[in-house]
């Protein structure tokens, strides 16, 4: 059974700090690329960042986030994690973990997600 459990949400001030988690069980290992997407109420849901499990410099962030937040790998705990720095009230959203084969921004390319956690920051 595929299983993608996200944490580390909350709320949170205007440039503070959250690390997310999302641990992966139960997939194959050609499922070797990871995302992190956000949905905010209305919204669609939108790409944050993609990376691959296979080489860490295969690592794509959307303009929005790049430079804040960082995306980090620990292959031996299926792990991977989003550290938001600098947080924004735009930043506020439902962040869902994502997994697939493909490195792609397009969540159509992801048949594996999370059960997504809550960010809210605060202005």
């Amino acid at each position: 059974q595929v299983q993608l459990v996200e944490s580390g949400g909350g709320l949170v001030q205007t440039g503070g700090s959250l690390r997310l988690s999302c641990v992966v069980s139960g997939l194959d290992a050609s499922a070797s690329v990871r995302a992190w997407f956000r949905q905010a109420p209305g919204k669609e849901r939108e790409f944050v960042v993609i990376g691959s499990l296979v080489n860490s410099e295969w690592t794509t962030y959307a303009d929005s986030v790049k430079d804040r937040f960082t995306l980090s790998r620990d292959n031996a705990k299926n792990t991977v994690y989003l550290q938001m720095n600098s947080l924004k009230p735009e930043d506020t959203a439902v962040y869902y973990c994502a997994a697939g084969e493909k490195y792609s921004i397009l969540t159509r390319q992801y048949n594996h997600w999370g059960q997504g956690t809550q960010v809210t920051v605060s202005s």
